[in-house]
């Protein structure tokens, strides 16, 4: 299409210079003869043979010839007034009639036309010879249209020579640069590439995981749907933003920036927790960043309910053993033929249970909070810890908004539980408390213990933060208070009374119905004590078994 459209240009040049060239040529052609008629007519010797009668053509004829000649014209006709030729070219044509228009010529007027004469077509100029402004005489000077297109020719063949030429050069051109398009783009043409960007922006958008390309400069380049709710990046955000001023945690941003591949990183955005790998491209001078993003949020979560399902089918087979180890002791006190002391001793350990179950119960009636403070006290009655529930509990069923799904609360209890545990497995005589209760403002949740405490302060709430060695570990707490502050809820880490660390959340209630329950009995409501790690006598619900 290229070569077709350049020679298509250069054809229509070509023609238009022709066009203007003949034009051209026929005018240089008139005044060329122009010229030479009115030299003619204006030579003294010309007036003179003519004045002086007798033959002209004696003298004229040889003049008329060099003037020819030396003017490179075709012919030089001069004539009497009657048109009676006195020279000629074909000397055989000198007496005959003057072929041709003198009327204007014998008025006094120079006359240019083409015209077939003797010599064929050809534009000639008749122009008078005067004396004592008589006109005495005419003279025709033209040159032949076959003269005239043989010039013609050779700049007509001067312009198709540039033409080809021109021609020629664009091909090759055409032809290198297609060539190099094609190695660039993998010997596709317009239309496929057409069809594969119609197709790739069809799959970058579909696509569920996050996807983000950064240049050299570390600015976003490309970034679908996904990697925009992922990163829950604003409107304004997007193609052309630096990848450090969008605002996300420090530990992200700084995976996104990283020179170096990142496989499977856990990192948290403000809502959820995703998995970042990112792969360096180079091409040529200009390095770049492929980032991916899938969202973890739900596995971590599925992960953490799976590790507390998983503690409390250990503590239920934990209690199995114990069970049956009771009921072989009922079994052979009755063998024994001490019934009394074998019901004695079946009743006080079903009271005990009981006991338990009611207790926690009563502090707090939300059935999944109760079911989990139920699950980790037979956890850590099974790792030799002490669980309490605080007497200052108050968290009854129905109390917690919708916005607040107990899930959530799993999530921050149990982490937080989890990782009281973790803290005083190495602590003799370690006790943990829990506090839950429905406040005026929100909900507070509170668990402490009395391990060796925490220096970090708000270090401890950063991904990968851990007292163990391991990878995988740090995660617990960042899900605390990504899940708190999603709610607009608060976490804070304290010392506990008599050594220790204390964590709260507090989670307020955006709905104005959401309050503490009303309390029944005799006494003034109860106020916010520190709990104290170490249980009294008088605490309730502490794990005997």
């Amino acid at each position: 299409m290229q070569v077709f459209l350049v020679g298509l240009l250069i054809l229509g040049c070509v023609l238009f210079a022709f066009l203007s060239d003949r034009r051209q040529a026929e005018e240089a052609a008139g005044r060329q003869a122009g010229a030479t008629a009115r030299a003619v007519a204006d030579s003294p010797s010309v007036r003179e043979a003519i004045q002086a009668g007798g033959d002209p053509s004696r003298v004229l004829q040889p003049y008329a010839e060099e003037v020819r000649r030396d003017a490179d014209v075709d012919f030089v006709t001069i004539m009497d007034t009657d048109g009676i030729r006195w020279t000629h070219p074909d000397e055989g044509q000198i007496g005959e009639r003057f072929l041709g228009h003198t009327e204007e010529a014998l008025s006094g007027r120079t006359l240019q036309e083409t015209y077939t004469g003797t010599l064929g077509p050809s534009v000639r100029v008749v122009t008078p010879i005067r004396a004592d402004d008589e006109v005495i005489g005419l003279v025709s000077a033209g040159i032949t249209v076959d003269q005239i297109a043989a010039r013609l020719r050779d700049q007509v063949l001067t312009l198709l020579t540039v033409g080809g030429l021109t021609l020629a050069v664009g091909g090759v051109g055409t032809y290198v640069i297609n060539a190099r398009l094609r190695r660039h783009t993998h010997d596709m043409d317009a239309a496929q590439l057409s069809h594969m960007y119609a197709y790739h922006q069809a799959v970058l958008h579909a696509v569920r995981e996050g996807l983000v390309m950064l240049d050299g400069q570390r600015r976003i380049a490309l970034i679908n749907d996904g990697a925009r709710e992922l990163l829950g990046l604003a409107p304004e955000h997007g193609v052309g933003d630096r990848a450090d001023e969008l605002g996300l945690p420090a530990p992200l941003t700084g995976a996104l920036l990283a020179a170096e591949p990142r496989v499977d990183e856990v990192h948290l955005s403000a809502d959820r927790v995703l998995v970042v790998n990112t792969s360096p491209v180079a091409a040529g001078e200009q390095r770049g960043t492929v980032v991916t993003l899938r969202d973890h949020t739900e596995l971590q979560a599925l992960t953490g309910e799976l590790d507390s399902e998983r503690g409390f089918s250990q503590a239920l087979r934990s209690q199995a053993h114990e069970a049956a180890n009771r009921l072989h002791t009922v079994v052979s006190l009755i063998e024994l033929g001490r019934a009394d002391e074998a019901v004695e001793f079946a009743t006080a350990e079903l009271e005990l249970a009981q006991t338990l179950t009611d207790q926690v119960v009563q502090a707090v009636g939300e059935p999944v909070l109760a079911a989990l403070l139920l699950g980790k006290t037979a956890q850590a009655n099974e790792r030799g810890t002490e669980l309490t529930v605080h007497e200052d509990s108050r968290l009854d069923d129905g109390v917690l908004p919708p916005e607040l799904p107990a899930r959530d609360l799993v999530t921050v209890l149990g982490n937080l539980i989890d990782n009281a545990m973790e803290a005083v497995s190495a602590t003799p005589g370690a006790r943990i408390a829990v506090t839950a209760r429905a406040e005026a403002d929100g909900l507070l949740l509170r668990v402490a213990d009395n391990g060796p405490g925490v220096r970090d302060g708000e270090e401890v709430f950063r991904r990968g933060w851990s007292t163990k060695d391991g990878g995988g570990r740090g995660l617990g707490l960042a899900l605390v208070r990504q899940t708190a502050e999603r709610h607009g809820g608060t976490v804070s880490v304290g010392e506990a009374p008599g050594g220790g660390a204390s964590f709260e959340v507090r989670v307020p209630f955006s709905s104005p119905s959401a309050g503490p329950p009303a309390r029944t009995g005799a006494g003034p409501p109860a106020t916010d004590p520190q709990p104290t790690p170490a249980p009294t006598d008088e605490a309730p619900l502490e794990s005997r078994r």
